[in-house]
């Protein structure tokens, strides 16, 4: 949940009449791709310890 909030508030802070690679916005891109790294590997863990449990 946390990640998605943190891809939402970058989501708004970018300035979207700039390059997304420029200076301004370099920061909320790498902190976005950040968060979907961490979205990625929250399922991934969650995805292991399910085939992990014994039944």
């Amino acid at each position: 949940m946390v990640f998605i909030v943190f891809v939402a508030i970058n989501v708004y802070a970018i300035n979207w009449n700039l390059d997304l690679m420029e200076e301004d916005n370099s920061k909320q891109v790498f902190s976005i791709i950040a968060a979907l790294l961490g979205i990625a590997l929250l399922f991934v863990m969650n995805t292991w310890s399910k085939i992990g449990v014994k039944k």
